[in-house]
């Protein structure tokens, strides 16, 4: 092994020594970790069965890709299924604190990245979470300020954010400079583009300041810094085979599901049923979704942020196994984590059961389910 390559190596080793898996990929989110406590004080369906417990704690980001959870809880479509189990959600900025959450027990589901799961998968040696469900699919730009950057090419030496070292849109925008050609250093970010690791909700400002001249990241935010004056110059999707890759899944402590598989088969099939509302209306469940964050921001999104955010998020039960398995890959080519051993990975059982008596088609694991 190269001497460069050894002390990533080791430096990666380090980090993700951490409590909070320093590496594990965040996904976009405003605000602050928060309880939402209107969705607490109005969760208990009345007259409903409890479940084998009486609460289940569900975490999930207050942005757009994570619309199944937002619709969800704000319809009530996810409670409906619970009966007289009651919902009480948090929210998060970042995968690190609610993958700490979940291995607390402060969370039991949780709506995440794909990044974050396979780190705390990896580090607990396959016994501390499962993926269960699929939820939404793309999501992703790379927008760049038009004046200095008009094609892929002028990139090389620009300074592109990335919402921290080692998430989801850090690695592939890794990945895709890999496939140019171009060096980076993956811990620095320094080399023939400049990775900036930037948190998402001050990277609108520091594209206006100038310090930016770009951005690999999800929705909302490459709809607002296109609402600055930048402009998309690449979909992720466009990446990927069909167009389709995984962008937020439900994962499960590996413990709650074996106390409570029922409560667990519920909140699975809360997800499918608003997926299938929000598939099939979509203005209603963008207002929806978009009441959801004024309550949990303060604020609602603008329409000319809104639209074009929402438009370019697909929702899915589907959690598209195989391009979970292409993202390690790409995580594992970057330097940033170890070979990992993914096989266990997922249990989609209750989902397919779900998915089956529905007259849908079931999904798929990759071959990295239980056994």
């Amino acid at each position: 092994m190269p001497a460069h390559r050894s002390t990533v190596r080791r430096s990666i080793a380090a980090v993700a020594a951490l409590p909070l898996l320093a590496l594990a990929a965040t996904a976009c989110g405003y605000g602050s970790d928060a309880k939402d406590d209107d969705a607490k004080k109005a969760n208990v369906s009345a007259g409903g069965k409890k479940l084998s417990a009486d609460t289940v704690k569900i975490g999930y980001f207050p942005n757009l890709t994570h619309a199944t959870a937002l619709v969800g809880i704000q319809e009530g479509t996810i409670q409906k299924e619970l009966g007289g189990t009651k919902v009480e959600s948090t929210t998060f900025n970042a995968g690190p604190s609610e993958i700490e959450a979940l291995n607390a027990g402060s969370i039991d589901i949780g709506f995440i990245g794909p990044s974050p799961a396979i780190n705390a998968y990896v580090k607990s040696q396959g016994k501390g979470l499962r993926i269960v469900a699929g939820s939404a699919s793309g999501g992703v730009k790379l927008v760049v300020n038009p004046k200095k950057i008009k094609t892929l090419d002028d990139l090389k030496g620009k300074r592109i954010a990335t919402p921290q070292i080692g998430n989801t849109q850090d690695v592939a925008f890794l990945n895709w400079i890999s496939e140019k050609g171009w060096k980076v250093d993956p811990q620095s970010g320094k080399g023939d583009v400049s990775v900036v690791r930037s948190d998402n909700k001050v990277t609108p400002d520091a594209y206006k300041s100038g310090s930016l001249d770009g951005a690999w990241v999800p929705e909302p935010t490459a709809s607002k810094l296109v609402s600055e004056g930048a402009k998309v110059l690449l979909d992720e999707k466009d990446l990927w085979p069909d167009k389709k890759f995984v962008i937020t899944h439900i994962i499960v402590s590996q413990k709650f599901l074996d106390a409570h598989p029922d409560v667990v088969e519920a909140v699975v099939k809360g997800s499918v049923s608003t997926n299938k509302w929000i598939n099939a209306n979509p203005e209603e469940a963008k207002t929806s979704a978009n009441k959801a964050l004024e309550k949990l921001s303060g604020k609602p999104l603008p329409k000319e942020i809104l639209d074009p955010a929402w438009e370019s998020v697909e929702f899915t039960n589907d959690p598209l196994a195989t391009t979970l398995k292409t993202q390690s890959e790409f995580s594992v080519k970057a330097g940033l984590l170890e070979d990992p051993k993914l096989e266990g990975i997922y249990d989609l059982g209750p989902l397919n059961k779900i998915l089956k008596a529905e007259g849908q088609p079931e999904v798929s694991d990759a071959g990295l389910g239980v056994k």
